[in-house]
């Protein structure tokens, strides 16, 4: 059979997907892999190893010593070095939302019901307006490995891709992954009115009106423990300095 080379709208599409899910989970047996290769028409184990193949470009992961495939095509190297970091570009090139795929998939199994190979078709009807705000969660999410990076949380349904910059102060800033931390529901609603913030080393810092607004027992386990303890930092997309250098700043009501 002769091989069919990936086209520039495929690739970029892979690599919509490669900002979205964690790196160890880059494989064929993804059900968001599978999803992708359903809507190009290229197999799992192809849009795997193109991701991982993406890898290999990705300055974060190489300065942790984690490699892509060698020997990539000069294909890839350009699509990368045009797209990453366009992340815009990157959201409208998303085929469908991550998150609410893998929540999906979740419920259903939960109620021992075979998911279907692919919900495609739903998931697209279901994001096309929040795009953007799609991209941004999933990359943010995927970066920290579905995990609040305070707690050690892994619910999906108590996880937020939180804005470091809110989103309103700017428009540029608003799909970048950097502005980005997961946190839990709590913290997450915490974090967006100035109530906790993070130190230049990433610890934890709570504002002086916490301790009176909530109960003792919710302030001394959610907060005063954690008070001064680093966050796990995420595998990519590490948060900017300068952009928590603003939240402490203009949002943080110490």
């Amino acid at each position: 059979m002769e091989r069919r080379l990936w086209t520039r709208n495929e690739l970029i599409k892979a690599l919509a997907l490669y900002c979205q899910i964690p790196f160890g989970r880059m494989h064929a047996r993804n059900p968001v892999v599978v999803a992708l290769a359903s809507a190009i028409d290229r197999t799992p184990s192809a849009v795997a190893l193109k991701l991982v193949n993406f890898a290999s470009f990705d300055p974060e992961l190489r300065a942790r010593g984690v490699s892509g495939m060698p020997n990539v095509s000069e294909m890839d190297k350009h699509i990368w070095e045009e797209y990453y970091g366009r992340w815009e570009a990157l959201s409208e090139a998303s085929v469908f939302d991550v998150v609410n795929e893998a929540e999906r998939l979740m419920r259903l199994r939960k109620a021992d019901s075979k998911p279907p190979s692919s919900g495609l078709n739903e998931i697209t009807r279901e994001t096309k307006v929040r795009r953007g705000q799609s991209f941004f969660r999933a990359a943010v999410m995927a970066a920290h490995d579905w995990k609040c990076c305070i707690t050690g949380i892994t619910a999906l349904e108590l996880l937020r891709a939180s804005h470091i910059i809110p989103w309103a102060k700017n428009e540029s800033l608003r799909l970048d992954p950097r502005n980005g931390l997961c946190l839990n529901a709590l913290h997450d609603a915490a974090f967006d009115r100035g109530l906790i913030t993070f130190s230049e080393r990433f610890e934890l810092c709570l504002s002086k009106r916490l301790r009176g607004e909530v109960p003792a027992s919710v302030f001394n386990e959610m907060f005063e423990k954690r008070c001064g303890t680093p966050i796990m930092m995420p595998e990519r997309f590490a948060p900017a300095a300068e952009m928590l250098a603003f939240h402490r700043t203009k949002v943080f009501c110490a």
